[in-house]
């Protein structure tokens, strides 16, 4: 707010020492019989007029009143957003398919498309936050978090679908550089391609005119995401592209996140998270810094840790070892990441020796591999 305020030179009675007394007429002596005139229209209609003009005049010329929309063209741009923490993990798996797209780039295009809103259009008869149409989708569009049904409007499989797109034109558009038909850089001409099409591309040699807006719109968001292409700083201690420590080693998938029939019960469900092959007592160890919340034997998951992480950017991770052959911590304990928990085993309903691990966000179980695994692979 603009804390200026009008000043007034001061009166000869605001100042320092008494105020002298000037020498005044004395006033005359009134006529008998001769009525006191009133102010004449000079003095009700003119001289107010003019008071006011003036005092008008001065005030705007210290500043007027402070400007309730200031000017904030020169403000420094926002170095950072706000982005589902679940939605993280596959903006770096579809970024890796290809060497010229950056998650920041990913999320860049999604906020110009829907910023991050899901709800459909219903004129161009785009869906989800990636805007994909139903013939777009059927080109790109699969199951990437593996619960059983791809769909636009599925955060994950949205933006794995956007990644598997940019990748595509990024080819093109390098194998066009590559034989001299096109100059750019290649994140720019990826973005013109998206915008205008490869073709529009080919044809101007470069960035043609009518994809120039979407990619300055992009551009412009790009560094309120630029975190997302640094390895992340809370804790984790895992690889680039991951955001949690392996909780074993080496990581060798045997049962992936997904709809599957149980071995062990034959019964067709969600499979919570993700079976790690490891010899019996095998080290596991804490993916993230953070505080044990449950350390007991169960029926289903046998000897099972969770550990609270607290929360990312308002939504609450924990992680869960389960089948373990022993407990190395208890409830109330602190981790760091990489700190051992536990024991390989195969307690519970389990058929050998492995560890079965999770992320649960916000409540809900979520697909680790992108967690943990470099790249999600």
């Amino acid at each position: 707010m603009n804390d200026e305020r009008l000043t007034v030179a001061p009166t000869a009675a605001e100042t320092d020492g008494p105020p002298s007394e000037p020498d005044r007429p004395e006033p005359p002596e009134s006529v008998p019989g001769r009525k006191r005139r009133g102010p004449g229209p000079f003095t009700l209609l003119v001289l107010p007029a003019l008071v006011t003009v003036t005092g008008v005049a001065a005030f705007l010329a210290l500043g007027g009143l402070p400007d309730p929309w200031p000017d904030d063209s020169d403000a420094k741009p926002s170095t950072g957003a706000d982005v589902d923490p679940s939605y993280v993990p596959w903006l770096r798996k579809a970024a890796s398919a290809c060497t010229v797209l950056e998650p920041s780039v990913l999320a860049a295009q999604i906020d110009q498309l829907s910023g991050w809103s899901d709800d459909s259009d219903a004129l161009s008869g785009q869906k989800g936050i990636a805007a994909f149409t139903d013939s777009e989708w059927r080109t790109w569009g699969k199951d990437d978090d593996g619960n059983g049904h791809a769909s636009p409007r599925d955060p994950a499989d949205a933006i794995m679908a956007l990644g598997r797109r940019d990748c595509s034109l990024a080819k093109k558009v390098t194998e066009l550089r590559t034989e001299g038909r096109v100059n750019g850089d290649l994140v720019e001409l990826t973005l013109a391609a998206y915008a205008a099409g490869p073709d529009a591309v080919t044809e101007a040699g470069r960035v043609p005119a009518e994809a120039k807006t979407y990619l300055d719109e992009v551009q412009a968001l790009v560094p309120r995401y630029e975190a997302l292409d640094r390895e992340d700083s809370g804790g984790a201690g895992g690889p680039a592209g991951a955001l949690l420590t392996a909780p074993v080693s080496p990581l060798t998938i045997t049962s992936p996140f997904g709809s599957r029939e149980h071995p062990l019960t034959g019964v067709t469900k969600l499979h919570t998270g993700v079976d790690f092959a490891a010899p019996q007592g095998a080290q596991v160890v804490a993916a993230r810094r953070g505080r044990v919340v449950f350390a007991a034997l169960t029926t289903a998951y046998g000897n099972r840790i969770v550990i609270d992480h607290g929360t990312i950017q308002g939504k609450r991770v924990e992680t869960t070892y389960s089948h373990l052959s022993s407990l190395g911590v208890a409830v109330g304990q602190s981790v760091e990441a990489g700190a051992p928990v536990g024991r390989v085993g195969s307690t519970g309903l389990s058929t050998g020796p492995h560890l079965h691990f999770e992320v649960i966000l916000d409540g809900y179980y979520t697909d680790p591999r992108p967690w943990v695994v470099p790249n999600g692979v």
